[in-house]
């Protein structure tokens, strides 16, 4: 993977390397492009996570008047190396380095997969069927 440093993403974004699609069937048949350029959901893996949503600073009357306060930001839930799944109309296509990436608002995420995630309880108990 290319070195993304010089990128920064904004925002409550994500920069998603998506994933190329499968081009053939279970059976074998083999699918045109346009096949999976309709599907309504993508998944990806996410390379770079902007700052998240800007907050306002707590008791600023005014906001157009100069502050000295670093800006404050409600973190993303997405980190670098999530599986994300989102809508596809949502993304933005873009091309940097030769290289295809989208670019996507928390608001058009709708599931992340993180691989390890130890401090997370242990759910498995509650996905059993009885």
């Amino acid at each position: 993977m290319m070195n993304l440093n010089t990128l920064r993403v904004v925002g409550d974004r994500i920069l998603v390397k998506p994933d190329s699609g499968t081009t053939r069937t279970s059976s074998g048949l083999f699918l045109p492009p346009t096949v999976n350029a309709k599907a309504a959901v993508k998944g990806g893996r996410v390379v770079a996570v902007g700052p998240g949503t800007p907050l306002p600073e707590p008791g600023a009357d005014e906001p157009w008047q100069g502050s000295e306060h670093k800006p404050r930001y409600m973190p993303m839930e997405v980190e670098i190396g999530d599986y994300a799944l989102f809508l596809q109309r949502s993304a933005i296509e873009i091309r940097y380095r030769d290289e295809e990436f989208l670019i996507v608002p928390l608001a058009g995420l709708l599931l992340v997969e993180r691989d390890d995630r130890p401090e997370d309880p242990d759910l498995s108990d509650l996905l059993k069927e009885d």
